[in-house]
């Protein structure tokens, strides 16, 4: 089986580009902050805060992924919720509970299993250093603070939620602080991750990039 790590920053653009690049190669994309998000959002629902209560939680928390047309769906306790997840609210509760090491065990077969059984392009923030270590192709997939804000914005007005450019520059600012100074598995590029930054590229321009870095590496 292939496996292609792209690691990076929130609004980086990594899920809409692995998603694209897994329908053109025919891989099973795996979105493994979608995860994260799951577990943020029953802790949410819930009503559960502080490490101990979250970590007390988990063995209540059952997550699932099925892929329809190499889609994925995110199951939580049997409900689909890949809609709910996207709020900024679950996106920093996502970060919050990624920090605690019980979370990222809970999570860590599942990830590994999926690659073992599937050629699989996954996304996230230690795809490289931690989940698939020796990846056939490490990417860590960048933009300015100011374009990620940018298109998050957009992104999420498209959604029709209320949101402000002022708060989502906010949010990701402090998700780039909490991910990357995290003491488990922090942000970070793999020692042999190539370095791809698409802050002066359209979509379509950033696809196409990544693409040809993995054709390249694969070949």
């Amino acid at each position: 089986m292939t496996a292609v790590a792209i690691d990076g920053p929130a609004g980086a653009g990594k899920s809409t580009i692995a998603r694209a690049i897994s329908r053109e190669m025919s891989f099973v994309y795996v979105d493994t902050g979608a995860l994260y998000r799951a577990i943020g959002l029953y802790m949410i629902k819930n009503r559960i805060d502080g490490d101990e209560s979250i970590v007390s939680a988990l063995n209540k928390v059952k997550v699932d992924l099925k892929f329809v047309d190499n889609e994925q769906e995110i199951f939580l306790c049997g409900e689909e919720v890949s809609g709910e997840i996207r709020t900024p609210e679950v996106s920093m509760m996502a970060s919050r509970v990624s920090a605690i090491l019980a979370v990222r065990k809970f999570l860590l077969d599942l990830q590994r299993d999926l690659a073992k059984k599937n050629n699989v392009i996954m996304d996230g923030r230690d795809i490289g250093t931690v989940i698939l270590p020796d990846a056939d192709v490490k990417i860590f997939l960048t933009a300015s603070l100011e374009k990620r804000a940018e298109r998050r914005y957009k992104e999420m007005l498209e959604k029709g939620l209320n949101v402000t450019y002022d708060g989502i520059l906010s949010d990701i600012k402090k998700r780039d602080y909490d991910d990357s100074h995290r003491k488990v598995a922090p942000l970070k590029p793999a020692a042999d991750a190539i370095l791809v930054d698409t802050s002066d590229y359209s979509l379509e321009e950033s696809i196409k990039l990544v693409l040809d870095v993995i054709r390249k590496k694969l070949i």
